[in-house]
């Protein structure tokens, strides 16, 4: 699974990829300070079993903090969108073809609109970030409209319009199935040249939504854009949007990384580790954090990343273990694995997941938690400890 960071250049981008990373990646006040996207393991993180069931995980086992389960995924930090970017503008199709790459896209606005449409540095609170989420929406809408049209006259004379649509769009993620649903909810035809542009384009934008859902970072909260944030979930009520600072995150996690503070990602708050070590400079610097903790409560990077994952995606965490009684494997670690399932996904798509072989030898499952067995087509549960057995 891959989270895609987009948005317009200088909202904050490559910080909050940093911030999710510690991947030490150019971070500036210019446009397109990236070109080619950074690409890096972030993690989303769910309560490990190990707290509820009074167990102790492997002591070596990193994954798991306090309780707290991180799970790997891929993070992508993709150059910044311009206005007109589908016909070319900035880095135009290069762009929107990188964005195609991802399950989701974790859209970084500058919420305390400090930004103009390119991106350029303003007065804080002259920019309206409101249009920054309709540009993003707007140039995927065009591009994937200015594909399909590749096909229209073949559509028109054969149609065969989801066979040819599906084909073309099949390497960004989305299927036959989601074209056939998009045209069904529309009532469109198989036969395009009873379509409108209208419909064209409402099309397309179905099959976005349905492909490359989105969560909103609006970050740089803590310069300012507390009115902006409000306005914006009242304009788009329906969307998942959260007050961000990717520059606060970034430095509780370097912080944390040279030992100066103890903090998990997503923590209310901190604590330092030797006060008296502690210069005037980062005294100062702590005390402006913990202010901006006790007032938004997290910096939200770790939320958003968690949100895209389980809310957006229906992503559900289980732990497959070999010994379902140690709930451990072969070398006797303790809960030594977490895979992210699809919600809806069977004790026969974890076997596949966790190896193709035993996929194919699959014979039955137990669930470790109950104690009892389940079949091939059981649905698999958020938290569900699973062992599976195979044939030789």
């Amino acid at each position: 699974m891959m989270l895609g960071i987009v948005g317009k250049s200088n909202t904050g981008k490559s910080t909050f990829f940093k911030a999710a990373t510690l991947i030490d990646v150019e971070i500036s006040n210019r446009i397109f300070t990236t070109i080619k996207p950074n690409v890096g393991i972030a993690y989303v993180t769910a309560q490990c079993p190990c707290k509820e069931l009074d167990i102790k995980c492997n002591p070596n086992n990193s994954k798991c903090i306090s309780g707290t389960r991180f799970i790997p995924i891929q993070l992508t930090d993709i150059a910044g969108l311009v206005p007109d970017a589908h016909n070319g503008r900035g880095l135009g199709n290069q762009f929107l073809s990188d964005i195609m790459s991802a399950s989701a896209l974790i859209n970084v606005i500058d919420i305390s609109g400090s930004t103009d449409d390119d991106g350029n540095p303003v007065p804080v609170g002259s920019h309206d970030p409101i249009s920054d989420v309709l540009m993003l929406e707007k140039e995927l809408d065009y591009w994937l409209l200015g594909l399909i049209k590749k096909d229209w006259n073949a559509a028109k004379s054969q149609h065969n319009t989801i066979e040819l649509f599906s084909k073309r769009l099949s390497g960004l993620g989305i299927s036959k199935n989601d074209v056939k649903l998009a045209m069904e909810h529309l009532k469109l035809s198989e036969k395009i040249e009873t379509w409108s542009e209208q419909d064209a384009l409402s099309f397309v934008t179905i099959l976005r939504k349905q492909a490359k859902p989105s969560v909103i970072a609006a970050n740089k909260i803590d310069i300012g854009g507390k009115d902006n944030f409000d306005e914006l979930q009242k304009v788009f009520p329906e969307k998942t949007t959260l007050p961000t600072s990717a520059e606060i995150e970034l430095a509780l996690r370097e912080a944390a990384k040279h030992e100066i503070i103890n903090y998990i990602p997503g923590d209310s708050g901190f604590s330092v580790s030797n006060e008296n070590a502690l210069t005037e400079k980062q005294i100062a610097a702590l005390a402006v954090i913990k202010n901006f903790l006790s007032i938004h409560k997290s910096t939200n990077v770790q939320e958003v990343l968690n949100t895209a994952a389980f809310r957006v995606l229906n992503m559900i965490a289980v732990f497959p273990v070999e010994n379902e009684s140690k709930l451990s494997n072969k070398k006797g670690n303790v809960l030594p694995d977490c895979f992210l399932m699809k919600k809806g996904a069977t004790a026969l798509d974890l076997a596949y997941q966790v190896h193709e072989e035993i996929g194919r030898k699959f014979i039955s499952a137990l669930n470790a938690r109950t104690r009892r067995n389940v079949s091939a087509d059981y649905e698999l549960q958020h938290g569900d400890i699973i062992s599976i057995k195979a044939g030789r």
